[in-house]
């Protein structure tokens, strides 16, 4: 990317300037695309990327004009007549241009770029090493001109040849001629298809001269119309006779004016980075993503905590803290009564391994089935509404990212809640308290009735047991007993709102531990993954939009 950067720079005058802007933006674009958008799709625009690099750093002083056009339209004597040197063979002696010519002005920097293209040395000349005669306007000074094989040549080499060098040149010059200048093989192979670069395009009728002096404007406005009607409507079409040398003057002023104010290698490298962009942009888009929101994120949360089974879970938490608390706090003769019941944790079947992963193993369903597509949907649901208005490949890649090969979501549910320890089964420490209190009232009553029974029966034998006394008129060990009964009733009440108190507070507490766990697993194995796509495509579409801009 900085070299990139560097090189756009170096040849536009060191200022920051929006062709470097949109060729970083591409250049993010097919990063982030990569494994989203097919390698086919990508490879032009990678291709130019790398290329525009490479160009830039060769040479930033440099304007390459390609002159292309069919046979007999006269670009091999246009190339003669622009260097004023006979360098293409023309006629008999070259019916047809078999490899391109290159003629560079100014040799800095020249050399390197003609090896880029893969011009032979044999066909490069210096034109610095020559006598120059013309004027200030139309010194070509930091022009490599190409002559291209001719497009209509039978040669499958020919045309492979004039389709590659086409990729490199800055500016494009169309050479038609008066009798084909309408031809359906060169309009529709390559100006059309190449509408998008008008900017770096020019046409030149040749051979105008053969053409009655009266007619030549309605020559050219001709060409104008099929050009316009193509798509080109701005590009200029200059007359010239490149055997007489009518029009050169005008064509070499429009190719110095271009080269000094080098915005043919910058419309050149714009068109290329619009056009690479724009195929981009038919497969994967430029809408802005939703991504994902509270709302959504709050809607998987819940359905990943039903699919775990934590409400059961928490239910029996609540129910087994109030179970053991009445078993331990209780009045002990209903207590006792009581233990004819089940505990609601017994058809569990823990032992006495009350902790929360033991609950979850068994009071959530059986992974199966059911609760497996139910996890899925609510994750297909999710990643649905995050990639609303994008196109395939990137709606595919969020779709697919919470689901990595070999990994299950409601395992690892499974695992996250089994992996919690919330200690539940730890009895209260006031427990213990009213439980030896109860115990105590327990035994004052016994002892108190077995007191009574034993008056009673020794009052039989006219035996006579120590007075114990009374308080308030009432002997005083039924005192005890009444006492006693009813200090077990008030404690036995008190404990079984403590311990509902108790039991809401231990499943609040096993309820955000357990959902904290789930939300752990959600965000790395769901929410994570999405949101490194969305990350990617806004990447992407930021990219994309500075390319375009």
């Amino acid at each position: 990317m900085t070299d990139t950067v560097t090189a756009t720079e170096a040849v536009f005058v060191g200022e920051r300037n929006d062709v470097a802007h949109r060729l970083d933006g591409l250049t993010a674009a097919v990063t982030a695309s990569k494994g989203r958008i097919d390698d086919e799709i990508l490879a032009p625009a990678e291709m130019l990327t790398g290329r525009a690099a490479e160009r830039l750093t060769l040479s930033g002083e440099h304007t390459i004009v390609a002159l292309a056009g069919a046979t007999g339209s006269g670009k091999s004597s246009l190339f003669n007549s622009l260097t004023d040197l006979e360098l293409a063979g023309v006629g008999v002696r070259r019916p047809t241009t078999s490899w391109a010519l290159a003629c560079a002005w100014g040799p800095d920097g020249a050399q390197g770029l003609l090896e880029w293209m893969g011009i032979p040395p044999r066909h490069q000349v210096s034109r610095m090493s020559m006598l120059d005669h013309s004027s200030e306007d139309t010194k070509l000074d930091g022009l490599v001109l190409l002559d291209l094989p001719d497009h209509d040549s039978t040669e499958v080499s020919h045309h492979l040849e004039m389709d590659r060098l086409i990729k490199y040149a800055d500016l494009l010059v169309w050479v038609l001629d008066p009798q084909k200048y309408a031809d359906a093989a060169i309009h529709d192979r390559y100006i059309r298809p190449m509408a998008s670069y008008s900017d770096v395009t020019l046409v030149v009728l040749n051979q105008i001269d053969r053409i009655p002096f009266e007619q030549r404007e309605r020559a050219l406005t001709d060409v104008r119309r099929i050009l316009a009607d193509e798509g080109l409507p701005d590009v200029p079409v200059i007359g010239v006779s490149a055997t007489r040398g009518d029009g050169v003057d005008e064509l070499k002023r429009e190719l110095a004016a271009r080269i000094r104010a080098k915005s043919s290698a910058k419309g050149r490298l714009a068109s290329d980075i619009a056009a690479a962009a724009d195929v981009m942009v038919q497969v994967g888009g430029s809408a802005d993503a939703p991504g994902i929101t509270d709302v959504d994120r709050r809607a998987l949360d819940e359905a990943l905590v039903d699919c775990a089974g934590v409400p059961q879970v928490v239910d029996a938490i609540a129910a087994s803290t109030r179970r053991q608390a009445a078993q331990r706090t209780g009045w002990p003769f209903t207590r006792w009564a009581a233990r004819l019941r089940k505990d609601p944790l017994e058809d569990l079947a823990l032992g006495d391994e009350l902790s929360p992963s033991a609950l979850a193993r068994t009071t959530s369903p059986t992974v199966g089935t059911v609760q497996r597509a139910n996890a899925e949907l609510a994750i297909r649901e999710l990643a649905e509404k995050a990639a609303v208005g994008l196109e395939r490949p990137w709606r595919d890649a969020v779709r697919d990212a919470p689901s990595p090969p070999g990994e299950d979501i409601v395992d690892e549910l499974d695992q996250a809640i089994r992996a919690t320890s919330l200690e539940v089964a730890k009895p209260a420490l006031w427990w213990p308290v009213v439980q030896a209190v109860q115990l105590l009232a327990v035994v004052a009553i016994v002892g108190g009735l077995l007191w009574i029974v034993a008056q009673g029966i020794t009052s039989l034998f006219s035996v006579d047991l120590p007075d114990l006394g009374d308080v308030a008129g009432i002997p005083t060990a039924a005192a005890v007993v009444v006492g006693a009964v009813l200090l077990g009733i008030v404690l036995a009440l008190g404990s079984r709102v403590a311990a509902g108190v108790s039991g809401n507070r231990k499943a609040g507490r096993a309820d955000r531990e357990l959902r904290d766990a789930i939300d752990t697993v959600a965000s790395q194995k769901v929410i994570a993954p999405i949101q490194a796509e969305l990350d990617c495509y806004r990447t992407y579409r930021a990219g994309i939009l500075a390319a375009l801009d």
